[in-house]
């Protein structure tokens, strides 16, 4: 008995040092399987959220005065509600709804805050990883109308817009998207004058799907 006891702790780590790298290549083999096994859903069969923030200059000569927008629009995006498999990848339209709210960095008013509804037209490359998107709609909003000359005549406004961009998928997680905007604010001939605001400029956006 006195002999075989430290026979036997000498024995014990011997073992365990041939466990330890079968049992690691093990649980590094099932990790990578499940990993591995889970299939990633194409992004035109997800609903989505966005945050995009733009720049717009006025332009045309609805207005005499310059103004300049910073809009920032919280988006959310259906699933897929038409489409069509294409040889180049996939067309998809989508349904949009949007929470806007614009900060009037030059011009008499300081805010806008409005809701707007559009289609969501998007071309998909077939890895699903690239997406150029465009699409129209409007909505209605409230913005702080001062009552100077050449500026918007009540506060209760009406707006549409027209986008267009790339959406590029760099992970399930990291989306980002740029493009560009037109929008026209207006009181729908309520007031007399009615000056409206149109504008266009530049976007920069994060999706998160879901």
């Amino acid at each position: 008995m006195i002999e075989y006891l430290p026979h036997a702790a000498a024995d014990t780590p011997t073992r365990s040092h041939k466990t330890t790298p079968v049992l690691l290549a093990l649980f590094l083999g099932c990790a990578g399987h499940l990993s591995s096994a889970r299939p990633d859903l194409h992004p035109w069969t997800e609903s989505a959220v966005s945050v995009e923030h733009g720049l717009l200059w006025q332009v045309g000569s609805s207005t005499p005065l310059s103004y300049r927008l910073m809009p920032t629009q919280l988006s959310w995006r259906s699933r897929e509600a038409i489409g069509w498999e294409l040889e180049s990848g996939r067309l998809a339209i989508r349904n949009r709804a949007t929470l806007l709210g614009t900060w009037v960095q030059q011009g008499p008013e300081s805010h806008y805050i409005g809701v707007a509804a559009s289609p969501s037209i998007e071309w998909w490359n077939k890895r699903g990883s690239l997406c150029a998107y465009t699409g129209a709609g409007g909505g209605v909003g409230w913005l702080d109308s001062q009552g100077v000359t050449g500026s918007q005549g009540q506060d209760f406004t009406l707006h549409w817009f027209a986008r267009a961009g790339i959406e590029h998928i760099s992970s399930r997680y990291i989306r980002w998207s740029a493009g560009v905007m037109f929008q026209h604010m207006s009181n729908g001939g309520q007031t007399n004058p009615n000056p409206g605001i149109d504008a266009v400029g530049l976007t920069m956006g994060w999706t998160w799907s879901f």
